[in-house]
């Protein structure tokens, strides 16, 4: 099941069941279903908190994915999205804000589904994923 919480800010996801249908659509796409996938959307300080504690990262960031799979080919984890890290994302790249955001969405299934982006070349294929994926939108 595929949710969305804010955590402590009020937020809601725009278009929450387009979004839904979509990461789903998406998921399906890759050859997975989605069982337990919890979005939560926090500030950018309660994400530093959980960078700090869980990846010993000293650094803020628009989305971190801890993936609590354990049956081959279904997507369970918890994958949190800083609000105000995508605002100025959306804002330094001269996007909207909805953009963004689901962008930052995929980016965090993308994950799960075993995308990685630690160096440039991965970097490069996970955004050309991300590019095709916003045109299903």
């Amino acid at each position: 099941m595929l949710k969305f919480f804010p955590e402590e800010i009020d937020f809601k996801v725009p278009q929450s069941l387009k979004t839904s249908k979509w990461i789903k659509t998406i998921s399906q796409s890759e050859g997975y279903k989605v069982g337990d996938l919890n979005y939560i959307f926090c500030s950018d300080d309660y994400l530093l908190e959980i960078n700090r504690q869980y990846l010993e990262h000293d650094y803020y960031t628009d989305i971190i994915t801890f993936d609590n799979s354990e049956e081959e080919g279904k997507l369970e984890g918890d994958i949190y999205v800083s609000v105000d890290r995508v605002k100025d994302n959306a804002e330094s790249l001269n996007v909207p804000f909805d953009t963004e955001l689901r962008r930052v969405l995929i980016h965090g299934l993308l994950h799960l589904i075993g995308f990685e982006d630690s160096d440039d070349e991965l970097k490069k294929q996970m955004r050309a994923k991300e590019d095709e994926c916003l045109l299903l939108f």
